[in-house]
């Protein structure tokens, strides 16, 4: 997930920006609310953790704004006020949900993943496409009944993938998803994160065929890298045999024919 810390403690913001990168979220931090505001405006973000108490604008007015210009992002408040006038003021406000100060950042977290479980679109708590289940609460992923052990940003682009299954997802896409904004943008670094998901999945496919358990609607699918229209990842589950491609595939293709983020997901 992309999420937007809004936090003017910088001690404080560090740490809630820290947790959510172990968990493999992508996270921005900025200290004011006409920050908050620009770049809420301009980023798709899953969800966005509000302090109420910002210098210049505070988290009310920020979370006003945004509804007014149809931003409808997941809005956690964060607020060392208890009283009930503070809260109603903010979830009136419209933010989806209200944390006191002091918390534990385990309360934060799955704060968090009930709101986006809650946002635009569909969320389950357990994702599935073919013979592939994600819990995205629990970070497990499984291949029939066997367990894939993924890297945090594995588990992001995975995610990332699964939520648009049958749908186009660009490079860009990804980008937004599972990096910040500190992501080098000449780097091939998702290229070789999606050459390791696929290999992790395609090692979980074997050994749970091997264990004599196929699954019966599984049908054989060439697996490959399709140099396409200029249009992204196209994700596409294959009766219940979940695969993903080779980027190998695209050698000996004329380069004329290859757009440097396009590829078909098939």
């Amino acid at each position: 997930m992309r999420i937007l810390v809004v936090e003017d403690d910088e001690r404080l913001g560090q740490l809630i920006q820290r947790a959510l990168r172990n968990e493999g979220h992508a996270t921005d931090l900025v200290g004011q609310g006409d920050e908050a505001l620009v770049l809420a405006g301009a980023t798709a973000y899953d969800a966005i953790v509000l302090d109420v108490m910002l210098p210049g604008l505070d988290g009310f007015e920020v979370c006003r704004r945004m509804r007014a210009d149809e931003i409808w992002t997941s809005v956690l408040l964060l607020t060392a006020r208890e009283d009930v006038e503070s809260r109603v003021a903010g979830l009136d406000a419209g933010a989806d949900d209200y944390l006191v100060k002091p918390f534990a950042l385990d309360e934060l977290l799955a704060r968090l993943r009930a709101l986006t479980r809650r946002g635009p679109g569909r969320r389950p708590v357990v994702l599935e496409a073919g013979g592939l289940r994600l819990d995205v609460a629990r970070h497990v992923v499984m291949r029939g009944d066997t367990a894939i052990e993924l890297s945090p940003k594995e588990l992001a682009l995975l995610e990332a993938l699964m939520r648009r299954v049958g749908d186009v997802v660009s490079r860009f896409d990804l980008l937004e998803a599972a990096w910040d904004d500190s992501y080098e943008h000449r780097s091939n670094v998702i290229d070789v994160h999606l050459r390791n998901l696929r290999e992790k999945i395609d090692r979980a496919s074997d050994r749970h065929e091997r264990r004599g358990a196929p699954d019966p609607r599984a049908r054989p699918r060439r697996r490959r890298w399709r140099p396409a229209r200029p249009i992204g990842l196209h994700v596409r589950s294959a009766g219940n045999a979940a695969q993903l491609p080779h980027p190998d595939a695209t050698a000996g293709v004329p380069a004329k024919h290859i757009h440097h983020e396009s590829f078909d997901w098939r």
